[in-house]
């Protein structure tokens, strides 16, 4: 489960991330309460068009920061990025404080933030790969969501107290100070010790990253049931926050609510750091799971009760997000890598500027339960698009002997390949075995 922790540059990366993503949860958090409670009258519209506008610039640059990524020193481009978030979060405390900020002011902050994330989400997750070896990228990129998780148990419930304690500006100090833990990681990376990049294949352009994932349709659907759940399902501050109002809960409990959804993400990612390798039939499988979970989390009378559930929601969305992230790094082509994990970022980031004013408009005139609700079936088109394929493409075939079994066929090549394509595929699917003399006398002889 922690293999890639023996490996000296991504044990420091991990703990640096851990510390940041703490941080960063701790300001997620106070900007939703901000703008919910201090800046309007629990509008949640509000909440969304925030939201839309920290995640449209991804979307927007999708093209650029995938080539961007591709193209140059992913370390100091971390550098870079990490630090102008450093400034960004210490800049609205220093409003806050000030008693000067106002919710266009927040909108332009959330835009800002956007666009600084827009380069360093696919810079950020490509450098995992260029920490570990592949066999160990899909485990790396698990351990990853383990730390993004953990991190989100501890950061909502820390700044549900120290908002109530001390103020909102406190939680964005506090963020800037654990940026230092990032930098200071990067800072430690042994240069040497760093996976070698690819050499390109002819100019590095942009539309290569469309073209690649376009010959791809294990690709297209994945991408496709990403955007779905990203876009409908995933806006828990939303969903949480009018939620917690409509219990009669403060910031301290929408902070616990955010860190219990946690506790089953971090279980989902601990189950996908134990896999093998990313299997696209688990995504499938979770994205019934998550339907399911918010169903049930929507009837939900109580506040413990409605807690309860969001440990199944949170198990079963990390699951699937975990599994699609894998899937992409471990089958793509690496030296497109970063352009098609940009492009996967901007689908799953750039889908909430579509489904966050949607799902705030819902919670705002109709409450929060028929929003999860909106989330749920979300989840079904998804599920129904991964399945309908699994058929389509001849991967699930009926049991040659039993009548009612059916088998999945992961070693079923695309429908249409690159070469590069069918060399990842066979990689990904053909178990290594030892090469005996007689076996290398057929192999020549075939």
């Amino acid at each position: 489960m922690f293999r890639s922790l023996s490996v000296f540059n991504y044990r420091v990366w991990f703990i640096g991330a851990l510390v940041s993503n703490v941080g960063a949860w701790m300001q997620s958090t106070a900007i939703s309460w901000v703008v919910l409670t201090e800046l309007t009258d629990n509008d949640a519209a509000a909440m969304g068009i925030t939201m839309a506008l920290q995640f449209a610039p991804p979307l927007l640059l999708v093209g650029v920061t995938g080539w961007v990524a591709d193209r140059f020193d992913r370390r100091r481009l971390l550098f870079v990025t990490q630090a102008l978030l450093l400034v960004l979060g210490l800049a609205i405390g220093a409003l806050l404080f000030a008693g000067a900020m106002t919710l266009p002011i927040m909108y332009a902050f959330a835009f800002a933030l956007g666009l600084v994330a827009a380069f360093d989400n696919p810079t950020r997750q490509a450098f995992v790969s260029d920490l570990v070896a592949r066999e160990n990228a899909s485990n790396a990129v698990a351990l990853n969501a383990a730390s993004f998780n953990t991190a989100r148990m501890i950061g909502p419930a820390v700044a549900g107290i120290v908002i109530v304690a001390v103020g909102t500006g406190w939680v964005f100090v506090v963020n800037g100070v654990t940026f230092l833990a990032m930098l200071g990681a990067l800072a430690m990376i042994r240069t040497r010790e760093l996976v070698p990049r690819p050499t390109q294949r002819g100019a590095a352009r942009l539309a290569d990253g469309f073209r690649y994932v376009a010959g791809r349709p294990d690709l297209m659907v994945t991408f496709a049931m990403v955007f779905l759940i990203g876009a409908f399902g995933m806006n828990f501050p939303i969903l949480a926050s009018t939620m917690a109002l409509e219990f009669g809960q403060e910031a301290d409990g929408y902070g616990l609510l955010s860190s219990i959804l946690a506790i089953g993400s971090l279980a989902g990612a601990l189950m996908a750091a134990r896999r093998d390798r990313a299997r696209i039939r688990v995504l499938i499988m979770g994205t019934l799971l998550f339907a399911l979970a918010a169903t049930v989390s929507a009837f939900m009378p109580t506040y413990w009760l409605y807690a309860v559930t969001l440990m199944f929601t949170g198990f079963s969305v990390v699951t699937m997000m975990t599994t699609a992230n894998g899937y992409v790094q471990t089958t793509t082509d690496p030296a497109l890598r970063g352009r098609v994990l940009a492009l996967y970022m901007a689908i799953l980031m750039g889908g909430t500027p579509i489904g966050a004013p949607i799902v705030g408009w819902v919670a705002a005139q109709l409450g929060p339960r028929a929003a999860i609700l909106v989330g749920a079936v979300a989840a079904v088109a998804a599920f129904v698009i991964g399945f309908t394929w699994l058929v389509a493409s001849g991967r699930l075939r009926r049991h040659e002997q039993k009548r009612f079994r059916l088998t999945l066929d992961e070693t079923r090549p695309l429908s249409i390949v690159t070469p590069e394509q069918f060399s990842d595929e066979v990689a990904a699917t053909t178990p290594i075995r030892a090469l005996t003399p007689e076996t290398s006398r057929a192999a020549r002889a075939g």
